[in-house]
This record gives C-alpha cells, sequence and structure tokens, in this order.
C-alpha cells in the first residue's frame, strides 16, 4: 500500500521526525485567513508531481483560491489531484536524500543516503553514482554506528547526533511498520535543525494481518479524500487494481502479490499459460473483485479463471458476492476455480456452494483443475 504524503509525515511526527506544520484541503472546502507563505503540495500516489506543476508556493501576492482550484485541476500521470497539503515555508540551507529499502536481488535492508535531495533524485543517481551511498546492513544487528558516521561525514553533516536519530527513527518505522520503503526526499538542513520536507512510504500489503487497525485507518482516509472529490465511491478507482496482460488463456486474480506470483509459478509448473494477472491491492471489496473479473474475462483466448484469496483483512464474503454479481450480471460461462481461505471464509464458500462455483481449499489443487481446463482435458 502506497501511503499519501499526509499520511506518512503523520507516521513521521508519531515518531518524532521534524515535519513542517501544516494543514490538509479537500476539493469544495472553504480557504480563508490563511498566512503565507506556504507551500502547496498536491496530494497523489503518483511520482514526478513538482515538475508536473503539482507543488505551488504561495507568497500571498496572488488570489490562494486560483492556486488551489488550478492544482486540483491538475492530472498527474494519469492521477487526478483530490486534496492538497498546505505547509509551512521553512529555510533550505541544502536538501539531502535519505530512504530505506530492500535490496530485492539479496532480499536485505539498504539504506540510500545522497549528497543531493529533491525532484531530480533520480537523474542525480544515474549521473552522480558517486554522491549516492547504498549501505547494506543485516536486519538482526540494525544499522551499526560506523555505518552512519561514514554517510554522515560523507554528506558533510554537523548535527551527527540529529542526524543518526532520524535514520535510527527511518528504520524503526521500516521494521514496525512492515513497510518495503521508507523515503524522505528531501531531508532539509535548516538553521533550525534537520526536517522532513516530503515522506514516500510503501507498506507490505501481505503484512496487513498484522497491521488491521493501521490499513483500516489508512484506507479510511483514503476514502474521505474521494468522498470529498465525489460522492459516488462504490466504483473502484483505476490505481485500486495492478493489471498485467500476457498471453496465455488462463485469467489469475490475486489479492496479494506475493501469492499471485507463486499461483503464476504453479501454473507454470502445470504447463499452463497466463492470459493475464490482476493483483488486487490492499484492502478491497466486492466492487474491486467485479471489476478485476471484468477485466481479466476481457480476452478471446480465455479458457478458465483462477481466483487466489488469503483474507487477512479482506472478508471471504465480501469476495464472494463480487464473484456471484460477476456471474450474474455477465452471464459468463468461462469456469472459474477459487482457492479461497481466511477471514469470514466460511460465509464466502457458502455462497459459492448455493451459486455451485467449486471452491478448493488447496491451492495446488485450484491451479491444476484451472490449467487442465485450459487445456480441454
Amino acid at each position: 500500500m502506497k501511503l499519501y504524503e499526509f499520511q506518512g509525515k503523520e507516521i513521521f511526527k508519531k515518531y518524532g521526525i521534524p515535519v513542517q506544520s501544516g494543514f490538509l484541503i479537500h476539493k469544495n472546502d472553504e480557504v480563508k485567513n490563511l498566512t503565507p507563505p506556504l507551500v502547496l503540495k498536491s496530494q497523489v500516489l503518483a511520482g514526478g508531481r513538482g515538475k508536473a506543476g503539482g507543488i505551488k508556493i504561495w507568497d500571498g501576492n496572488t488570489d490562494v483560491s486560483k492556486t488551489i482550484n488550478d492544482l486540483f485541476t491538475l492530472s498527474i500521470q494519469g492521477e487526478k489531484v483530490k486534496a492538497i497539503l498546505a505547509l509551512e515555508k521553512v529555510d533550505i540551507l541544502r536538501e539531502i536524500y535519505l530512504s530505506i529499502t530492500f535490496n530485492k536481488g539479496k532480499s536485505t535492508p539498504v539504506l540510500i543516503v545522497g549528497t543531493a535531495g529533491g525532484i531530480d533524485i533520480e537523474k542525480s543517481a544515474k549521473l552522480n553514482k558517486e554522491k549516492i551511498y547504498f549501505i547494506e546492513f543485516d536486519p538482526f544487528l540494525g544499522i551499526l554506528e560506523y555505518q552512519i558516521r561514514f554517510v554522515a561525514k560523507k554528506l558533510d553533516i554537523d548535527n551527527y547526533l540529529e542526524f543518526k536519530n532520524i535514520i535510527r527513527t527511518v528504520y524503526k518505522i521500516f521494521k514496525e511498520y512492515d513497510a518495503t520503503l521508507v523515503e524522505i526526499n528531501p531531508l532539509a538542513i535548516t538553521p533550525h535543525g534537520l526536517v522532513a520536507i516530503d515522506s514516500k512510504v510503501n507498506l507490505d500489503d501481505q503484512a496487513s494481518f498484522r497491521h488491521q487497525a493501521l490499513f483500516q485507518k489508512l484506507e479510511e482516509e483514503k476514502k474521505l479524500i474521494k468522498d470529498k472529490e465525489d460522492s459516488n465511491t462504490s466504483e473502484p478507482t483505476d490505481d485500486t487494481i495492478t493489471f498485467v496482460p500476457l498471453s496465455g488463456n488462463i485469467g489469475v486474480i490475486s489479492d496479494g502479490a506475493g501469492t499471485g506470483l507463486l499461483t503464476l509459478d504453479l501454473i507454470s509448473d502445470f504447463n499452463g499459460r497466463v492470459a493475464s494477472f490482476c493483483e488486487l491491492g490492499g484492502i478491497t471489496n466486492s466492487e474491486v473483485m467485479l471489476k478485476a473479473l471484468k477485466l481479466v474475462n476481457g480476452y478471446s483466448s480465455l479458457k478458465s479463471i483462477l481466483v487466489v484469496l488469503i483474507g487477512g483483512f479482506n472478508r471471504m464474503d465480501d469476495m464472494a458476492e463480487g464473484i456471484i454479481k460477476f456471474k450474474k450480471e455477465l452471464k459468463n460461462d468461462i469456469p472459474i476455480f477459487i482457492r479461497m481461505c481466511g477471514t469470514k471464509e466460511e460465509i464466502g464458500k457458502q455462497l459459492m456452494r448455493f451459486e455451485h462455483i467449486p471452491v478448493y481449499n488447496n491451492l495446488y489443487e485450484a491451479a491444476e483443475k484451472a490449467v487442465k481446463e485450459a487445456r480441454g482435458n
């Protein structure tokens, strides 16, 4: 799950990382009595908002309402702006880049720091590799003192203790929230100390069962943003689902990326070929399931559909309702094979059986039957 900037900064503030004071503006909010200067930042999950004009500085010499309305008209990489974070402007002496993520090749955590932060960090990483430092570390030992001293010296950090505390706090957030990325870009050096100017936090959807209250809160905040923009929220947005078209004849839907990849491997082991792969994202509902099935169903080569559900926070009765609605709306005759377990699974399975839709407890069995159906066996 990707978090909006304001959500990430709430976590930073909770853990004591310095952030600017500010407030959230929703579309159609009445804006008055604002004190300049303010930084107005579009709240989108897509990157590159600075270059796309999604960040404005209001100095008090123009109509702030017009500036805010202009931001709400933007579409950044296809994503509409649905909220704006208004922040106090700080005096930035220098910017640095700081993040913790995983080295995907080794599955080990890595601290990444750079001598320059901001919107061109990706460009800097390619052109000035000597200014970007990758520090891999043992997750059991954490980031060691000498490693922090090394990067502090390379970045010419004066306030070492504050810098060290922020790095260790970022790693604490990374661990305790089961994150795949915690990024501060930029971490600003100001006359009053270090300040996290931006936040980027990605959480592992597969760990949602350990953070059910948190995931529910974050989803409710995202829903509130969408509700403010459009009262009709029953239809899921395109960014809810990850859809990958392929060239086979089996449609695959999964409520988690890890489980989905395992399913793809199993289909390959059974000599099957996947027509498309659809990952539902984090917390989902029956409407998202319905939309996913419609996406997968849009291929003439389709012979069977395999739905793999492991409900941590997601309710299996909701998933069942989406599948049943799909069968009734489209009168679809493509065989659907479902592996279902988790929250409310007995109710979900009962609903499936009532509609004569096969449900399996064993993923291997479900995958094998979906492949056999697609091959005409």
